[in-house]
């Protein structure tokens, strides 16, 4: 009897979650699991604004895929999916193609720029390992030249950050504690720098508890970040970005490094492989498939599900994509044993925290808000406790946040 081959897509949170939850549910003669990624690791996307800034090194965000998966029973493949064909049951890749009976499509968001002139040129986004080198990188090169030059470039040490939502406010508030420590190194004068946040909605951290928001605000203003809230980017320039509050009113902001943290959309293969979707987002059904292919289930950045007491989509965080994961798998394993009775998906939002750099942070934890250290120890404990659901103790001893008093 031929086994039942299943295809996952993509090793992040959700990915991750859907293979070290399948292995165990599916014995070996039932099914065979094969996880596809770009790259030989997974890295943690809710640290990268912390690898960005230089507060954390790269390397502490990511660990090899191999480390937590059982390659007995799931089979690794290191290449990148370039396009689904569902008629067929085949994705196609970029050194191959693999047949399946049932894929899940876990691939990650992509950066949006919501068609804004010159920012895939000119800024700079917090979407990968790469990324996030290339920036804490560049930040250092300005900080490193601007003493070296006869003429001094102000602008050099003028940082835009480009959105005021979650990595926006969690890279700022990491820049607030990395920049007195590069000053210090390259002998800069610290009132010569400038952090600039520009916010095109009328509030930061939208659908956030407005006190909380009032005390990262001035958290952050405490260490120098300026707010520029309701006004958009129009174009970003090698010069640095011209913004506007209404369509004749612009005004140009001369900066050196510009980091666009304001969009995410889903992965660009869904609309290329003819998948119906918003922004790159499939609506998904309950039970986690994509409408009209019983056998395609697509979770993470590339799912859209609608909460139903607001009326908006639930956001594409670590935690959602980590639950929808588990109820994948389970799903998955039903269906190799030939239930067609399926589990449906429904977040539990257990709480939300912003980090506000190494020992603050906002959040809302089991109905009740905090701030400061104790708010920044919630956040290493979720952060420690996503390590623990995928690799078990040892990857919380190897790769946790321990600094937590």
């Amino acid at each position: 009897m031929r086994k039942v081959k299943i295809v996952i897509l993509g090793a992040g949170y959700g990915g991750l979650m859907t293979a070290t939850r399948l292995q165990k549910a599916v014995g070996v003669n039932e099914a065979e699991i094969v996880l596809v990624n770009k790259n030989s690791y997974h890295y943690e996307t809710t640290w990268l604004h912390e690898a960005s800034a230089g507060t954390l090194h790269h390397d502490r965000v990511r660990y090899d895929v191999k480390n937590v998966i059982d390659t007995n029973k799931v089979q690794f493949v290191q290449d990148t999916a370039v396009e689904i064909k569902t008629e067929e049951k085949k994705v196609i890749l970029e050194n191959g193609e693999l047949e399946y009976d049932y894929l899940v499509i876990a691939l990650g968001g992509e950066s949006e720029t919501f068609g804004i002139k010159g920012l895939k040129e000119h800024a700079f986004s917090i979407v990968n390992v790469n990324s996030a080198r290339q920036i804490r990188e560049h930040i250092e090169y300005q900080f490193a030249t601007y003493n070296t030059e006869i003429e001094k470039k102000d602008e050099r040490l003028t940082i835009v950050v480009g959105g005021a939502g979650f990595t926006g406010i969690e890279f700022l508030g990491e820049l607030g504690n990395r920049i007195p420590e590069l000053c210090k190194e390259y002998d800069v004068d610290y009132e010569k720098v400038r952090i600039i946040c520009v916010e095109a909605a009328p509030m930061v951290l939208p659908g956030f508890d407005p006190e909380l928001v009032n005390y990262a605000v001035a958290h952050l203003e405490k260490k120098g970040v300026e707010f520029r809230i309701g006004t958009a980017i129009k174009e970003a320039t090698p010069e640095g970005i011209i913004v506007g509050k209404g369509e004749d009113e612009t005004e140009e902001i001369k900066a050196g490094t510009v980091v666009w943290a304001a969009g995410i959309r889903g992965n660009s293969i869904i609309e290329k492989s003819g998948f119906e979707a918003m922004r790159g987002r499939v609506k998904v059904q309950l039970d986690l498939r994509a409408p009209g292919h019983e056998n395609v289930f697509i979770i993470g950045d590339s799912s859209l599900m609608i909460n139903e007491e607001i009326n908006r989509p639930y956001p594409p965080t670590a935690q959602i994509a980590m639950q929808q994961g588990e109820t994948c798998a389970r799903n998955l394993a039903a269906l190799v044993r030939g239930k067609n009775e399926l589990e449906q998906f429904k977040p539990d939002i257990k709480g939300t925290v912003c980090s506000l750099g190494e020992d603050d942070a906002i959040g809302v934890a089991f109905g009740k808000k905090m701030v400061g250290s104790k708010a920044s120890f919630m956040k290493k404990m979720i952060d420690n406790r996503a390590l623990y659901m995928i690799g078990g103790p040892s990857l919380v001893m190897k790769k946790g946040k321990f600094n937590i008093l």
